[in-house]
């Protein structure tokens, strides 16, 4: 059986609503996507730090692995060092993904190289990988603006990329509105958008 590894990449959130602290809500966001991630059966969770934080470390459940990464490429090695050999990264500002669409990747990854969740307006919600990761994944990260039209000609063989159903991240202002009150979780950016 393969060693599974699902890492959440924090990074800076810029979806903060009026009235709303930034850090607090990008706190909120990240801990509602870690959750998405630490409650699926058979994997690893780890959280990625792109800077030391402890205010995010503290969101944890026991034992989750804390690294400190440049970026994805140095992460998806980081992970294989740690004993992985399929892995997926999460953007931080995704807290109401829907944790069938990371199961959607690994088993694309039985067919593919690589398995991406596109989300709306350009970029990566996620990006599953086997490792050790192709080298043609350089030079591109969750916010690449283009990534899978560039992941796929960087491939150069069809089938090498495969694209499960596509999300949305929390990236401006008016992106909050994605956000379906119908959907179960993300409770701490819920409760910071005044939905109780």
């Amino acid at each position: 059986m393969s060693s599974r590894f699902v890492a959440v990449l924090a990074g800076r959130a810029v979806a903060t609503p009026p009235g709303a602290d930034p850090a607090e809500f990008r706190l909120a966001m990240l801990e509602d996507t870690y959750e998405v991630v630490a409650g699926l059966e058979f994997v690893t969770p780890v959280l990625a730090l792109t800077e030391p934080d402890e205010d995010a470390e503290a969101i944890t459940w026991p034992g989750t692995r804390v690294v400190l990464t440049t970026g994805l490429e140095a992460l998806l090695g980081q992970l294989a060092d740690l004993g992985a050999d399929q892995v997926a990264v999460v953007a931080h500002d995704a807290p109401d993904l829907p944790p069938l669409l990371l199961g959607k990747l690994f088993r694309a990854l039985g067919s593919g190289e690589v398995a991406i969740c596109p989300a709306k307006d350009g970029g990566l919600v996620a990006l599953a990988a086997r490792l050790p990761a192709p080298p043609w994944l350089k030079e591109i990260d969750l916010d690449t603006p283009d990534a899978p039209g560039r992941l796929r000609a960087a491939a150069g063989l069809p089938g090498a990329v495969r694209s499960g159903p596509g999300w949305h991240r929390l990236r401006a202002p008016e992106d909050l509105s994605r956000l379906d009150p119908g959907l179960e979780g993300w409770d701490n950016t819920r409760i910071l958008l005044g939905g109780g």
